[in-house]
């Protein structure tokens, strides 16, 4: 195998082990904070800012009336709440509360602040491409989950 390929499937390799880590961690994440998967994947989406019952259904992959339940269950917690669009008083937005931000937060922050110093000694740079080459990543990546949402199949 060249370097170059041995070099791509070695980067694979360490992508798939931190994407494992990452998920153990939002696990513990979930049972620390009594969350199901589902919760906390909604709680992210609602990171930056409040959004519609619509796009978390389909953040969370939930039917409508599961994104119902998830929404009844996080509010009666205090973690979100139902908002009325500024812009549109017709619409109903769904917003992170101070405590769902505070208790989410919580968790994250370790790794937060443990990400700063990790970068302090990579160049402005190489931060830019590691930051192209990861949306372009996640692009190809949504593109693909579309598929499959669309067609069932990979293909």
């Amino acid at each position: 195998m060249s370097d170059r390929r041995q070099l791509v499937a070695s980067l694979g390799d360490a992508m798939q082990r931190y994407q494992r880590s990452v998920q153990a961690y939002d696990d513990a994440v979930g049972r620390a904070l009594d969350l199901g998967p589902a919760d906390l994947r909604c709680l992210d989406w609602l990171v930056d800012g409040p959004k519609t019952a619509g796009t978390l259904a389909t953040a969370t992959g939930l039917r409508p009336a599961a994104t119902t339940a998830l929404i009844d269950r996080l509010e009666a917690r205090g973690l979100v709440e139902r908002v009325r669009d500024a812009a549109d008083r017709r619409r109903v937005l769904v917003r992170m509360t101070e405590e769902g931000a505070r208790s989410t937060y919580a968790m994250y922050a370790p790794l937060v602040d443990e990400g700063q110093e990790l970068f302090s000694g990579v160049d402005e740079a190489r931060l830019r491409a590691m930051t192209e080459l990861l949306e372009r990543m996640r692009e190809m990546t949504d593109r693909h989950a579309e598929h499959l949402r669309r067609s069932g199949s990979p293909d």
